[in-house]
């Protein structure tokens, strides 16, 4: 993906826990497979120090169907010298119309988590 070009999917990872971005936190974006009915692993990457992974994935290779992003929590807090509830979290989303971005916020506390399909 080239600089100028912007991934249709992004997210913003914020630990309300301590109020910050959750920097260095790794994540992975999947697709799944209609035919098969198994998770096609598409990207990997980190969080950076905003609380963004900025090239998840590139309009051309972002299509119409079930996504999954997965973040690794359990690490994250770990790296932190804190136990959480959820070793990861998986938020699997539809997409009908890949000319529209789609923005997928988690926020996320050792002990809970939320997200939403923001703008």
């Amino acid at each position: 993906m080239s600089a100028a070009e912007s991934s249709p999917l992004t997210t913003h990872v914020l630990n309300t826990s301590d109020g910050v971005p959750a920097a260095r936190m790794a994540l992975s974006l999947h697709r799944l497979d209609s035919n098969l009915k198994i998770w096609t692993l598409l990207n990997i990457g980190t969080i950076n120090q905003d609380g963004r992974c900025p090239e998840l994935i590139s309009g051309a290779d972002f299509t119409a169907g079930m996504y999954k992003l997965r973040f690794e929590t359990g690490s994250y807090w770990e790296s932190l010298g804190k136990t959480s509830f959820y070793p990861y979290v998986e938020v699997v989303f539809t997409v009908r119309d890949q000319d529209q971005t789609f923005h997928l916020p988690l926020l996320f506390t050792p002990f809970s988590y939320s997200t939403y399909r923001g703008s």
